[in-house]
C-alpha cells in the first residue's frame, strides 16, 4: 500500500511517520476534504491465515474501529474512517503534533519530567480513562509511547501497536506459541500478567507504572530480564517514588503506589475517584486514605513453604519490550508529527458496553478554575462519586424515577459542597434532566438542561463538547414539546459551533445533523430533511459501517421521511433493508429490529398489500408478545396495526373485534383519556361505521373527540379531526342541520388557530 501512495483514491499518503510491529502510520492529504491526517496501515492479512481466521480478523477489525471513532473525548485520538484496500486494513485519525511521553523523556536525557507535568500528565490521562471506562471500553495497553502530549499541553491516549487487533492477528502464544505476550512487560498488570480477569483496573495499574517512570525516571521494576520484571509486578512492592526524587508531593507518591496495588480491589475504584485526588492534592489539600478499601503493598505476602507460584508459560521467552528511557525509535527524519492509533479499546469486564442514550458528562477539565475545585473532604466527594455511578446503574435498568432522586440528592450535595457550576455539580443536573425527559416531565426538564447549558457555558466555554450536549438535549425537549421551531436554531447554532471545532464527521457532528433531519421533517421541510438525512445515513456508513446501530437509525430516519413524502414503494425497500441489517447486528429479537418490522408494515398497508401486512403483523404480535407481554404498548401497537389490516381487506367483524379488545386493555393500562386509547376508540368507530351501526360509531366518536379537546384544547389539530369525524357520523344519520353547524364550528376553530385542513 505505501507504494501506491493513495488509498481508496482519497488519502494520499506523504510522509511515513512511525513503524511498529503491527504495521505502519503515515502522514497523508485527505484529498476530500483538504486535510491532513495520519493513515495507520495494519500489515496485509497473508497467506499464512485461512479465510475463515481472516474474516473473522477483518471483522474484528472492523468492530474495534467503529468503537474507537465512536469514543469522543479531548484525550482520546479522533478516528476519522476505516477500511480495506488491496488486503491491508487501515484506520485514519486525526494527525496529532506533538511528543509522546517516552519521547518526551528522551528529550530530557532519561531524566524525569518536571513535577507540574507530571500532576498534570496525570489528571489529564484520569480525565479520559474515565470517559472511556464509563462506556465499557479498557485500554490494556496503556504505555509512555501511547500517550501524547501536544504544543498546547493537551494529552491524548493512543495506541500505536493495536494490542487487541495484535492478539486476534496472531501475535501472541495462544494463536501462535511464539511467546510474545500482549501488552509491555514494564506496564503489564498481575492479572494480565496471570491470565485472570482484566477490567477497568488494569488500565489504573498500568497508569500508575507510567507515572512512575515520568516521575522519577525509571519505571517501578527497572530490571532487564523480562521474567524478573514480571516477578516484580507480581509479588515485589514498588520502592516508594521519593526514595528517587525527595521534591515529589506525598499526595503523587501515595496515589501511584496505590495504583500499584497487587489486587485489583486494593486500587482505587475508577479514574473518577484517581482525578478527584489529583485535583483536591493540587489545591494543596492531603487526601486521607479510607479505613477501609485502597492498601500499599509494604512487603511480599509470604507463601506457605515460601516458593512462589510459577508464571504463565507464555512468559518463558518474553523480551523486556520497551520501557520509556533510552528506548524510543529514531524518528522519522523530516516530520515533526507524532500520529498514534486509538488503542485497543476493547470491552472491559464487568462495565456495559453503553450504546444509547447521552453519555454521561465528564469529570471536571484540567482547565477548570482553582476557585472552582472541590474543597470538601475526599471521603464526602468519593461518596457522592459513588452515588452518582449508582444513580446512572439505575437508569440503565429503566428505572427512571428512582436515578431521578439519586441524581437530585447528589446535585444538592454537589451544589453546597463545590459550587452551582461546578463540573461534578452540573455533571449530576444534566441526569436530573435526562431523567426527569425519559418520565414524562418534558417541561422541567427544558428548564433543567438550559441551567445545566448556562453554567456549562460560564465554566467551560460555548463551544465545549459538555456544553453542546446540553444545548443540543434542550433542542430535543423543545421538540418533544412540540416548539419544533425553537429546536430548529438550537440545533442549527450546536451544530455550527460542531462543524467548526469538530469537524464534519466527527460522531457528535454527525448525531446533531441526525437531530437537524429528524426536527425538519416535523416542521413540515421533507424535502430538506431526507436530502441532510441521507448525506448523514452515508457519512455514518462510510466512518461507522453500514451495519453500526447509528447508521441504521439515521437510515430508519430516511425511510420515514420518504413515507410522510407520499413515495410508499421507496420508504418499503428502506424499512426492510433496516430490519434484515439489525436483525443481523442486534438480533431478531431487540426492539430497534422490531420497530423496523412494525414500519414495514405499516408501508405494504399504505401501498395496498393488505395481505403481506397482516401476516407481517401476526408475526410481529407473537414475538412481542413472547418478548414483551400482551399488555405492552409495543404489543398492543402491532395488534392495532393487525386490526387496521383486517379493515383493509374489508374484514370488518374481525377489525371491529381486535380494535374493541385493543381498546379495553389500553384504557386499562393507560387510561381512558391516553392518546394510543383514543386512536383505538376511533378505530372502533371506524369498524362500526363500516358495519352500518353508526349511532353506536357516533358515540364513539365523541368520546374521542370530547376525551381530546379535554386534554389538548377546542382548536388542536387531533380534537379538529375527531369533530369532524363526528360530523360525518351525524350526516350518515341523516341529521344534516347538526352536521352543517359542527362543520361550521371546525371551520371557525380551524381558521382562528390556522390550522390547515388535514
Amino acid at each position: 500500500m505505501a507504494d501506491t501512495r493513495l488509498i481508496q483514491s482519497r488519502y494520499h499518503l506523504l510522509d511515513l511517520i512511525g513503524r511498529g510491529g503491527m504495521g505502519e502510520v503515515w502522514r497523508a492529504r485527505d484529498e476530500s476534504l483538504g486535510r491532513h491526517v495520519a493513515v495507520k496501515c495494519l500489515k496485509p492479512v497473508g497467506p499464512q491465515h485461512d479465510k475463515a481466521f481472516t474474516r473473522v480478523l477483518r471483522e474484528r477489525f472492523r468492530r474495534e474501529a467503529r468503537v474507537a471513532a465512536a469514543l469522543q473525548h479531548r484525550g482520546v485520538t479522533v478516528v476519522h474512517d476505516f477500511g480495506e484496500s488491496d488486503g491491508v486494513l487501515y484506520l485514519v485519525m486525526e494527525l496529532l503534533e506533538g511528543r509522546n511521553l517516552s519521547q518526551l523523556l528522551e528529550d530530557n536525557e532519561q531524566h524525569p519530567l518536571p513535577v507540574p507535568d507530571v500532576v498534570d500528565i496525570a489528571e489529564q490521562v484520569a480525565d479520559a480513562l474515565g470517559y472511556t471506562h464509563r462506556q465499557g471500553i479498557v485500554h490494556r495497553d496503556l504505555k509512555p509511547a501511547n500517550i501524547m502530549r501536544l504544543g498546547d499541553g493537551t494529552v491524548k491516549i493512543c495506541d500505536f501497536g493495536i494490542a487487541r487487533l495484535g492478539h486476534d492477528a496472531g501475535f501472541t502464544s495462544r494463536l501462535t506459541g511464539t511467546g510474545i505476550a500482549m501488552g509491555t512487560p514494564h506496564y503489564m498488570s498481575p492479572e494480565q500478567i496471570s491470565g485472570g480477569d482484566v477490567d477497568h483496573r488494569s488500565d489504573l495499574y498500568s497508569l500508575g507504572c507510567v507515572l512512575y517512570e515520568i516521575a522519577t525516571g525509571v519505571p517501578p521494576f527497572d530490571l532487564d530480564d523480562a521474567w524478573s520484571v514480571l516477578v516484580g509486578h507480581r509479588d515485589t512492592p514498588p520502592e516508594p517514588l521519593r526514595t528517587h526524587r525527595a521534591e515529589l508531593p506525598s499526595f503523587f507518591e501515595r496515589l501511584v503506589l496505590d495504583l500499584l496495588a497487587k489486587a485489583p480491589g486494593e486500587r482505587p475504584a475508577d479514574a473518577g475517584d484517581l482525578r478527584q485526588r489529583i485535583a483536591l492534592g493540587r489545591t494543596g489539600e492531603q487526601p486521607a486514605l479510607p479505613e477501609a478499601g485502597w492498601t500499599r503493598l509494604a512487603a511480599p505476602v509470604p507463601r506457605p513453604g515460601g516458593a512462589q507460584p510459577p508464571l504463565p508459560a507464555w512468559t518463558r521467552d518474553m523480551t523486556t519490550g520497551l520501557k520509556a528511557t533510552g528506548t524510543v525509535r529514531p524518528a522519522v527524519p523530516g516530520t515533526g508529527h507524532a500520529a498514534e492509533l486509538t488503542g485497543a479499546w476493547t470491552s472491559g469486564t464487568g462495565l456495559p458496553l453503553l450504546t444509547g442514550g447521552p453519555p454521561a458528562a465528564a469529570p471536571p477539565s484540567p482547565g477548570t478554575p482553582s476557585a472552582e475545585r472541590a474543597t470538601s473532604s475526599p471521603e464526602l466527594l468519593s461518596t457522592l462519586a459513588d452515588r452518582h455511578s449508582a444513580g446512572l446503574n439505575l437508569a440503565r435498568l429503566g428505572h427512571w424515577e428512582e436515578a431521578g432522586e439519586v441524581h437530585r440528592t447528589v446535585a444538592s450535595s454537589r451544589e453546597r459542597a463545590l459550587g452551582p457550576d461546578h463540573p461534578d455539580t452540573l455533571a449530576s443536573r444534566y441526569e436530573v434532566a435526562f431523567t426527569l425527559s425519559r418520565t414524562g416531565r418534558t417541561a422541567d426538564a427544558l428548564r433543567e438542561f438550559g441551567r445545566v447549558a448556562d453554567g456549562r457555558e460560564r465554566t467551560l466555554g460555548p463551544d465545549h463538547p459538555d456544553t453542546l450536549a446540553a444545548r443540543q438535549e434542550t433542542a430535543y425537549v423543545l421538540g418533544r414539546l412540540g416548539r419544533h421551531f425553537e429546536a430548529h436554531q438550537v440545533y442549527a447554532a450546536v451544530l455550527a459551533s460542531r462543524m467548526r471545532s469538530m469537524g464534519p464527521d466527527h460522531p457528535d457532528t454527525l448525531r446533531c445533523r441526525h437531530n437537524l433531519a429528524f426536527n425538519l421533517s416535523r416542521l413540515g421541510r421533507l424535502e430538506d430533511s431526507y436530502a441532510m438525512a441521507r448525506e448523514v445515513a452515508e457519512a455514518r456508513g462510510r466512518l461507522l459501517g453500514e451495519k453500526h446501530p447509528d447508521t441504521l437509525v439515521t437510515r430508519y430516519e430516511v425511510a420515514y421521511t420518504l413515507g410522510r413524502m407520499g413515495r410508499w414503494a421507496e420508504a418499503l425497500r428502506a424499512y426492510r433493508e433496516v430490519a434484515q441489517a439489525r436483525a443481523l447486528a442486534l438480533g431478531p429479537d431487540h426492539p430497534d429490529t422490531l420497530a423496523a418490522r412494525y414500519e414495514v408494515g405499516i408501508s405494504l398497508g399504505r401501498l395496498g398489500r393488505g395481505a403481506e401486512a397482516l401476516e407481517l403483523y401476526r408475526s410481529l404480535v407473537e414475538d412481542r408478545t413472547r418478548l414483551q407481554g400482551p399488555t405492552h404498548t409495543e404489543t398492543l401497537r402491532a395488534r392495532h396495526g393487525l386490526g387496521v389490516n383486517l379493515g383493509r381487506m374489508a374484514r370488518w367483524e374481525e377489525a371491529l373485534a381486535e380494535a374493541r379488545e385493543v381498546c379495553a386493555i389500553r384504557e386499562r393500562v393507560l387510561g381512558p383519556d391516553h392518546p394510543d386509547t383514543l386512536v383505538s376508540r376511533r378505530e372502533v368507530a371506524v369498524g362500526l361505521g363500516w358495519l352500518g351501526r353508526w349511532a353506536e360509531a357516533l358515540a364513539d366518536y365523541r368520546r374521542v373527540a370530547e376525551a381530546r379537546e379535554r386534554t389538548l384544547g377546542a382548536g388542536h389539530p387531533d380534537t379538529l379531526a375527531g369533530r369532524n369525524d363526528e360530523a360525518y357520523c351525524l350526516e350518515r344519520l341523516g341529521r344534516g342541520t347538526e352536521a352543517a353547524d359542527l362543520y361550521r364550528r371546525v371551520a371557525d376553530l380551524r381558521g382562528r388557530s390556522g390550522t390547515p385542513e388535514a
